[in-house]
């Protein structure tokens, strides 16, 4: 059929579905292939494309000064008609010119709609994508045809069968269907799905396939039977068929012939919503189908426009498709020769095509005419943005545009790629980099209605969108089951292990196969992380959580000790600030010692952080306020120490300018700069490698132990490392000035105290590395309060002496009088 027009666009349609090749012979004019059995559906496909492009001219929106024609080609169901066809349109081997003076005649094609098979898609692309040919099928599904490489120039508007796949196996999960068999034809769209479905099945998991069978491409009655015998005794209740309308009704036959029920068949979108497959005897099979079919969509004015149709003389018609449509509908002939033998009546052409029933009127349900529409509309959208382009700013060399007397296919090819347009039906229309369109399917069912016939309903669909990535809905409450129960049937290879019995592979079976063969101790199920088994192992008891709680004697004889130590603290310091003018308080910096008992009331206090439920925000801080109160305390003591060298050295002859460096203002930059140290090891130590709470299972198998995880050991070690190196210099240096001359030597007590902190902090590593679950906070909390409690009674027990029971001591003659007397 063909419609001339200042730009053409092909098509290729399977408006018959069998061919006849007669044998070859040695004469010169060999005899052409025979078309047979003539598809309605096809012939309204190529249609479509018709009324489309008529459309598309009667729009001043859209190609406003262009007018599109047509040439469209019958493949008859077979490759080799199909190809002749194709390179057809792309030479113009058929095409007519008058040979006039400026040498006129129909312009050559500019892109292909077609074909419906992905096997002649695949021949096809392969050739014309050398010439750079834009092809854009509507029913080719083959997800080997999204190679770029390969098929450079091929576009669809139907989802591949990779999106196909993945939206059967989400359904195969929705319902719990473990055990499937599938059978594929016995050609490249059978081939690749197959090779998805394992593909796909390795890697998600989920479900395994019973059998992989391949139908036959032509009809093996022997193949046939041997195929249903294995699904009728196969255990899987659940069959997916991947193969076209004619494999398929040959299968059914088959199936109805052995009495094969009790089966739920999956339908790809080759025969989800076939007509020649819903008859009577097949639905008791058939009813309850669940089906992939392609996006239905709607097209006004395309059933005005196939009422149009007539097989008059005036037609713009220049084949006979129309006249065959004409006769196989109303079942006449228009030559006078086939009346004799087929006696059948003679067409008028006025035959009134309202009356009659025909597919070609039921345009409720079009779908792969909906694709048909969408990819010429596409081919003009890319046309279009074409012909807009601006001199001087195209995309092509030096920036060049198209131009409409010398158009080429390989730059529509350029155009194609980015077209993006919305349907009248609401879809958007755009090619992803392979060309690939946005991928989206309706879920269909067969209904078994109460007169014996049957209805497709739309039960849900399947879709993949930029932001949700795929994405099934279903409807359950609107699903026929034809089954006795009216639910979903169960399809698994092995039945749910009991409780008390774990899953066993069999050897060389699919994952899906399995033994029960009861727990190991404390388990019934493979997760178990958070429970443990009752001594039956028939369900599962929450395992015991176990930490360093308030609630017990442990953690209350701890909270106990920290809030006494905090409270001692609080009394010693409102003591030295009731006396804050006595030289017992002001000798050795009084600013310190007051610096000193705020750090011991944090250290008591931190402790209270390693009790309770670990949480993220006190595993995090613990460590961090135990380092740093530790390292203030330290330093203190550190700074005292030093000043009280400094004191001695400065009484000496000579030795007074040694004291500017130990002013009030240097000691405590000191102190602040050593305390800022370890603030900066906990930083990086909580940015790097925060400790977070954990729960560990190493230490019982019936007991849960919350605990915080360092996060980082290291860090954990530097911390302790700069509280030791610090406390043992101070010991050191009071150390050597136990001896110093003074009615009150604190350098002795200085140096008792750093003793029982470094005995402390000594014993405290092995006991916490060999301490498990919360004792390694408890060896951590008393290692905390014994060492401050050490300080605490060392430092201030002294002066609280003399403060309290020994006032006469505390005079400036009474702490120098001895130091006169040695003198």
């Amino acid at each position: 059929m063909h419609k001339p027009g200042e730009v053409v666009l092909g098509g290729l349609f399977e408006v018959h579905y069998t061919s006849l090749f007669p044998e070859i012979t040695y004469s010169s004019e060999p005899e052409q292939p025979t078309c047979e059995g003539f598809d309605t559906l096809g012939f309204r496909d190529a249609m479509t494309m018709a009324f489309t492009i008529e459309e598309i001219n009667k729009n001043p929106n859209l190609l406003p000064n262009v007018t599109l024609g047509y040439s469209l080609y019958d493949n008859c169901g077979a490759l080799v008609i199909g190809f002749r066809g194709a390179l057809s349109l792309a030479s113009g081997q058929e095409e007519r010119f008058s040979l006039q003076e400026n040498c006129s005649g129909a312009p050559p094609i500019l892109a292909i709609v077609g074909d419906s098979y992905s096997t002649f898609s695949i021949a096809i692309a392969n050739v014309l994508g050398l010439f750079k040919i834009p092809i854009v099928s509507y029913f080719a599904t083959c997800s080997c045809l999204s190679d770029r490489q390969q098929f450079p120039s091929f576009f669809r508007t139907i989802p591949s069968d990779a999106f196909q796949v993945n939206a059967v196996i989400q359904i195969l999960k929705h319902f719990g269907w473990t055990w499937v068999g599938l059978l594929v034809t016995d050609d490249d769209y059978g081939f690749y799905v197959a090779q998805a479905f394992q593909s796909a099945l390795s890697k998600n998991g989920g479900a395994c396939l019973a059998y992989v069978e391949v139908l036959p491409w032509d009809s093996k009655p022997v193949e046939l039977k041997r195929i249903v015998t294995l699904i009728k005794v196969s255990k899987a209740r659940v069959v997916i068929v991947f193969a076209h309308e004619i494999h398929t009704f040959r299968l059914i036959e088959e199936v109805v012939q052995q009495n094969v029920t009790g089966r739920q068949w999956i339908a790809s979108e080759a025969w989800a919503s076939a007509a020649v497959l819903q008859i009577p005897r097949f639905i008791p099979y058939l009813g309850g189908t669940l089906g992939i079919a392609i996006r239905r969509g709607e097209i006004p004015g395309l059933r005005d426009y196939l009422l149009k149709i007539h097989p008059d003389e005036n037609d713009n018609y220049e084949t006979n498709l129309v006249r065959q449509f004409w006769e196989h509908t109303f079942q006449c002939k228009f030559n006078q020769a086939d009346l004799e033998e087929d006696r059948k009546p003679v067409c008028t052409g006025d035959e009134d095509i309202e009356q009659v029933e025909t597919e070609l009127l039921d345009v409720s349900n079009l779908r792969p005419e909906y694709n048909v529409y969408k990819a010429v509309y596409a081919l003009a959208y890319a046309l279009d943005e074409m012909l807009q382009c601006e001199p001087g700013k195209g995309p092509f060399v030096e920036q060049t545009c198209a131009a409409l007397q010398s158009l080429e296919p390989w730059q529509l090819l350029h155009y194609l790629q980015k077209v993006n347009f919305t349907t009248p039906f609401g879809d958007e229309v755009s090619f992803d980099e392979n060309g690939d369109a946005l991928p989206i399917y309706d879920v269909m069912n067969w209904m078994w209605l109460p007169d014996g016939g049957t209805e497709i309903q739309n039960v849900g669909e399947v879709k993949k969108s930029t932001f949700r990535g795929e994405e099934l809905i279903l409807y359950e409450n609107k699903i026929f089951w034809n089954f006795e129960s009216k639910q979903p049937p169960q399809s698994v290879c092995s039945e749910n292990c009991p409780p008390g019995t774990r899953m066993a592979r069999k050897k060389g079976q699919p994952v899906c196969c399995f033994d029960c063969v009861p727990c190991s101790d404390g388990k019934i199920s493979n997760e178990s992380k958070d429970f443990w088994s009752s001594p039956q192992r028939d369900h599962c008891l929450p395992k015991e959580t176990e930490f360093l709680s308030y609630q017990e004697p442990l953690g209350i004889c701890l909270t106990t000790t920290s809030l006494l130590g905090t409270f001692i603290c609080a009394v010693v310091l409102g003591i030295f600030i009731y006396h804050r003018r006595t030289p017992v308080v002001r000798a050795n910096n009084s600013e310190l010692s007051f610096l000193l008992l705020v750090s011991l009331k944090l250290c008591f206090l931190c402790s209270l952080l390693f009790i309770g439920q670990p949480r993220l925000w006190t595993c995090q801080l613990r460590h961090a306020a135990f380092g740093i109160s530790f390292v203030l305390c330290v330093s203190c003591i550190l700074v005292k120490t030093m000043v009280v060298l400094a004191v001695f050295k400065a009484s000496k002859p000579g030795g007074g300018a040694s004291l500017k460096w130990f002013g009030p203002t240097q000691q405590r930059g000191t102190v602040f700069a050593l305390t800022c140290v370890q603030a900066a090891v906990c930083t990086v130590w909580i940015v790097s490698a925060s400790p977070m709470p954990q729960k560990n299972t190493q230490y019982h198998n019936d007991k849960i132990v919350y605990e915080c995880d360092v996060g980082s050991v290291f860090g954990f070690a530097v911390l302790l490392s700069y509280i030791g190196v610090l406390a043992f210099i101070s010991f050191m240096l009071a150390f050597l000035a136990r001896n110093l001359p003074d009615n009150f030597n604190e350098a002795k007590f200085i140096t008792f105290s750093m003793l029982i902190f470094c005995a402390v902090w000594v014993a405290f590593v092995p006991a916490y590395i060999n301490s498990p679950g919360k004792y390694a906070d408890a060896v951590e909390v008393f290692a905390i309060l014994a060492s401050s409690f050490g300080l605490l009674v060392a430092l201030f027990g002294p002066k609280c002496y003399i403060i309290l029971l020994k006032p006469e001591r505390n005079t400036k003659k009474a702490i120098m009088g001895r130091a006169t007397t040695k003198s």
